[in-house]
C-alpha cells in the first residue's frame, strides 16, 4: 500500500471517529470527508447529491487525486454550500450527543462548537494531493 492511499485512509479514519479522544484537547480537527460516518446511507446520498458525484467510489478517487470537496463540487456542478451546511448539522448532532452523554462538559461543547464552522468551510478547501 503506497504512502499516499495510507495517509487518506487514515485521514477517513479519523473523520469517522471525529474527534474520539481529540474533544478532550483545546485543538479539534475537522475533516472533509467527516460525513461518511455510519449514521445512514440517505446521509451519504445527500453528500453524493450535494458534490454531484454517483458513488463513494467515485467521491473518494476524486479526493484521492487531490481534489478538495470544493473542487469536487465546482467540477461536477455541485453545491458546496449545501456539502459545507450537511457537515455542520452532523458536527453538531455529534456534539450534541457527546455533550447528552458526559463525554464533553458544556465548556468543551461551547469552544467546539464555536469553531465548528470554521473548521468545515476550511476543510472543504484541503485537499489530499
Amino acid at each position: 500500500m503506497n504512502i499516499k492511499r495510507v495517509m487518506i485512509v487514515g485521514t477517513m479514519v479519523v473523520a469517522m471517529s471525529f474527534g474520539g479522544t481529540a474533544w478532550g484537547s483545546s485543538i479539534t480537527s475537522a475533516s472533509p470527508v467527516a460525513k461518511w460516518t455510519a449514521t445512514g446511507v440517505a446521509e451519504k446520498d445527500d453528500l453524493l447529491e450535494a458534490l454531484n458525484q454517483s458513488s463513494n467510489e467515485e467521491l473518494y478517487e476524486s479526493l484521492y487525486d487531490g481534489k478538495s470537496l470544493h473542487d469536487i463540487a465546482a467540477d461536477q456542478g455541485g453545491d458546496i454550500a449545501n456539502v459545507i451546511e450537511l457537515q455542520l448539522t452532523q458536527l453538531t448532532q455529534q456534539l450534541d450527543e457527546r455533550l447528552h452523554s458526559g463525554s464533553i462538559t458544556a465548556e468543551q461543547y461551547a469552544a467546539h462548537k464555536a469553531e465548528i464552522k470554521e473548521i468545515v468551510e476550511q476543510s472543504v478547501l484541503t485537499s489530499f494531493g
